[in-house]
């Protein structure tokens, strides 16, 4: 099986970039394809391991496997208009509110904040190393 990637080239990056139209290309000529977007943080598949954008992708049983950490950075430009298109908002309510105040009126940044008063307030990374322990954000801010 031969698998190749697109470049995306733009204001001079050279980098390699696995696209969903890529993606949906291998499907079409009968590829399977996994695309971990969890690989940063372990992984979201049984056969997944990080690979590079030097190096994308690996296969396993006949399935086409794209794992790289730190997907955006293969277009740095384009994912950091994404993001700060994303997460504006946010910023701006805290700069209003303070980020106490922003937490009690937005549900969505309270889930954001993972650390406040040296205390744990993200579940998922309590629940996932031994020894630490969780604290809702709402118990700390009041």
């Amino acid at each position: 099986m031969r698998i190749g990637c697109a470049k995306e080239i733009k204001n001079n990056e050279f980098r390699v970039g696995l696209t969903p139209d890529n993606v949906r290309e291998y499907v079409r000529a009968g590829h399977e394809v996994f695309v971990d977007v969890a690989i940063d943080q372990g992984g979201c598949g049984e056969t997944s391991h990080m690979t590079t954008h030097d190096d994308p992708i690996y296969n396993v049983d006949g399935i086409v496997h794209y794992c790289v950490g730190n997907m955006p950075g293969a277009v740095p430009r384009t994912s950091t208009i994404a993001l700060t298109n994303a997460t504006l908002s946010y910023g701006l309510k805290i700069a209003e509110h303070g980020l106490e105040e922003a937490c009690r009126r937005s549900e969505a940044i309270s889930l954001g904040v993972n650390t406040y008063g040296g205390k744990l307030t993200c579940r998922n990374v309590a629940e996932s190393f031994e020894g630490y322990t969780y604290t809702d954000i709402h118990e700390l801010i009041g």
